[in-house]
């Protein structure tokens, strides 16, 4: 039992129950499971990185929208529900090989027992036997025949069920890993699968001596949008920019949601000035577009993003290559919006 289940369970836990659902009666947060353990987690210090996140979201006066209440969930507390599943998946497959291996053991047995009877009346037949003798050895060899066909058709049925279970198992596994690595909203892969593939590429780039560079987007006054059309709308939105960096990434590129409106676009094998290209050619297309609102077909406006652009230097971690791509995005959102910055952009070192 976890040092919280103990806690829980004490006199101090009903009363910290309460003050999880009034927290969240406060802020708008329905209270499902899910939401619970979040606030429940906030209400009892555990948790740093998720206590910074909901006070920077309380101190920005932004409601707790569905989206935001799951996107919570997905980065503090999947990973340790994707988890358990695998263990508990793990644990099956376990037992479903332990019983193989036992009817195997007994098969290997039956075997054995059928050999020893087929030798015993091999010997038999050797020798003069009367007629009720020779009956008597079909009669026990036939007994034994039907022993090992029972026995095995048994295990048949036995691997044939273990097949099943272990199929499905892994089926459910890969449903697990898909989801604990994507975004709920737009589909994209998540900032879990963001952390892995950057420092995948990273080490590759460097092994092979190959270009890298990382792409940051960020919506143009996205608060703005959320203000006057409400977070449907802004949803809608997000979803529009997840759908345009996917039509101009290539087969091997990465593009996740970074957080918030911010995405990213890891680029192996491309140089600076084509990343720049495409962050431009994205740019113009999102600016060219005009959105609709779903439920009402209102003009939205115009939708502009600001981007920035770092190249893999020698040396670099992926946390300092996130940090010169993000220095390049704020760059842009310093000198007007809708634009592309790169790390070689001159202007980006102008305070």
């Amino acid at each position: 039992m976890s040092e919280q289940d103990v806690f829980m369970q004490g006199p101090s836990g009903s009363v910290a129950a309460q003050e999880t659902l009034e927290l969240m009666r406060l802020h708008g947060v329905p209270a499902t499971g899910a939401n619970y353990n979040v606030w429940l987690t906030y209400r009892l210090a555990r948790n740093p990185a998720l206590r910074e996140a909901l006070e920077t979201r309380i101190s920005s006066g932004e409601r707790f929208t569905a989206e935001f209440n799951a996107d919570l969930y997905d980065r503090f507390f999947t990973g340790m529900g994707a988890s358990a599943q695998i263990v508990l998946a793990g644990e099956q497959i376990a037992r479903d090989l332990g019983q193989v291996v036992a009817f195997l053991k007994q098969a290997e047995e039956k075997s054995d027992d059928y050999g020893r009877a087929l030798e015993s009346a091999a010997t038999d037949l050797n020798r003069s036997v009367s007629p009720d003798q020779l009956r008597q050895v079909v009669s026990s060899l036939a007994a034994a025949t039907l022993d090992m066909a029972n026995h095995n058709q048994q295990l048949n049925s036995q691997l044939q069920k273990a097949t099943t279970e272990i199929t499905t198992l892994r089926t459910s596994l890969e449903s697990v890993r898909v989801e604990s690595l994507t975004d709920s909203l737009t589909g994209l892969s998540n900032r879990r699968m963001f952390d892995e593939t950057l420092r995948m590429r990273i080490e590759e780039a460097k092994q092979q001596r190959t270009e890298l560079c990382l792409l940051m987007c960020d919506i143009d006054h996205f608060k703005r949008f959320n203000d006057t059309w409400g977070h449907y709308t802004g949803d809608q939105i997000l979803r529009f920019l997840a759908s345009a960096l996917q039509s101009h990434a290539r087969p091997d590129h990465l593009v996740a949601r970074y957080g918030g409106e911010e995405f990213a676009l890891v680029m192996p094998r491309v140089n600076l000035k084509v990343a720049a290209q495409v962050a431009e050619v994205l740019r113009a297309a999102i600016q060219a577009k005009r959105l609709r609102r779903r439920s009402t077909n209102e003009d939205l406006g115009q939708v502009t993003v600001s981007i920035g652009i770092a190249r893999l230097q020698s040396g670099d971690t992926p946390q300092g290559l996130v940090e010169r791509a993000d220095a390049c995005l704020y760059a842009s959102k310093r000198n007007g919006r809708n634009q592309v910055t790169t790390d070689a952009t001159p202007v980006l070192y102008v305070a």
